[in-house]
């Protein structure tokens, strides 16, 4: 349930296409209360909302790194999408049991 949480949580920030601080302000405070509500410590949630900002993959416009290649790299926006899929299911994959092993609920 915890690891099905922290993935429910960097999937809706994923799906919402918020970047980097963005996704910190508006996310952390849910995941705060969510984990409350579940009755877990915030960290892990907050530290799987950390590093789900920082690994945007699937847009250009979803970090500043993205932005800078785009148009030099020749890239299109679909370009994006189908190389940043595979590495954002890797991050979310091997992130969350690390996550829940670096900082335990």
């Amino acid at each position: 349930m915890p690891a099905a949480s922290s993935r429910a949580l960097d999937h809706v920030r994923a799906i919402l296409g918020m970047a980097g601080r963005d996704t910190v302000l508006v996310m952390a405070p849910i995941a705060v209360v969510f984990s409350q509500e579940l009755g877990f410590r915030p960290e892990p949630f907050l530290i799987a909302i950390a590093v789900g900002a920082g690994c945007d993959f699937l847009t250009p416009i979803g970090h500043q790194c993205n932005t800078l290649v785009f148009g030099a790299g020749g890239y299109r926006f679909g370009d994006y999408a189908r190389l940043g899929a595979p590495l954002s299911l890797l991050v979310i994959l091997v992130g969350t049991p690390l996550i829940l092993w670096s900082w335990p609920l």
